[in-house]
């Protein structure tokens, strides 16, 4: 058995993770638990800066000698401290942006809490999990009876891009923004964004999805 903790950004995520990718791995008894992070003595969730993931992910650790941590981040909103920023930031291939963010996360975590390197998996999904989404808008509209009616512009959007993950990093260009714009009854993401998920199912989102489905794959590999 291998217990894996998933540090989510927000319960979108954490939901996400609980419906679709922890029932995925447990028949290969890898156990995903999906964990929000403290912004208070009674608040969780929301922006996560570098020194408040680096304190988790310590305090995680060295709890639980016999997991692995792994992150699930958004690219758009990244706080400014995380390691590696201001040079992810001159790189203007996506991929190429996250593979050197999660590098430089990964050196720092594992220095700060003095861990196997194996131990953590640093993940940054581009732009956002509503990317993801996009892997299949035709079934995305599924979600509500009358979203079908805006499935030309869904299109429309998910053409102009090489994939789902290249949808990109601007407040009103966003993938959860564009959703938002486009659809009635108005997105929302704690309640669509796990629904239109299972819909889309996970198959399909790594047949779209390069940098999620190379994240997925190294996690399989811990149950090999």
């Amino acid at each position: 058995m291998v217990e894996v903790i998933v540090f989510a950004e927000g319960q979108t995520e954490e939901q996400f993770i609980k419906r679709l990718l922890a029932p995925a791995f447990r028949p290969s008894q890898i156990f995903l638990k999906p964990q929000q992070l403290n912004t208070s003595q009674n608040a969780k969730g929301g922006a996560i800066s570098f020194d408040r993931l680096k304190f988790n992910a310590r305090n995680t650790l060295r709890q639980k000698p016999d997991a692995t941590l792994t992150t699930f981040l958004d690219l758009y909103g990244l706080n400014t401290d995380f390691p590696g920023y201001t040079d992810a930031k001159k790189l203007s291939d996506v991929y190429a942006r996250t593979a050197h963010l999660e590098a430089a996360l990964h050196r720092e975590i594992v220095a700060h809490v003095g861990c196997r390197a194996d131990r953590f998996i640093p993940h940054v999904q581009p732009y956002e999990f509503e990317g993801l989404l996009f892997s299949n808008v035709e079934t995305l509209v599924g979600t509500e009876p009358s979203w079908k009616n805006f499935l030309p512009k869904l299109k429309q959007v998910r053409a102009s891009f090489i994939s789902p993950e290249h949808i990109n990093d601007n407040y009103e260009t966003k993938p959860s923004k564009r959703l938002e714009d486009i659809l009635s009854p108005k997105y929302k993401k704690t309640r669509h964004g796990p629904l239109a998920a299972e819909k889309i199912t996970l198959a399909v989102m790594e047949q779209e999805c390069t940098h999620f489905k190379g994240w997925l794959d190294k996690l399989r590999q811990l149950g090999a």
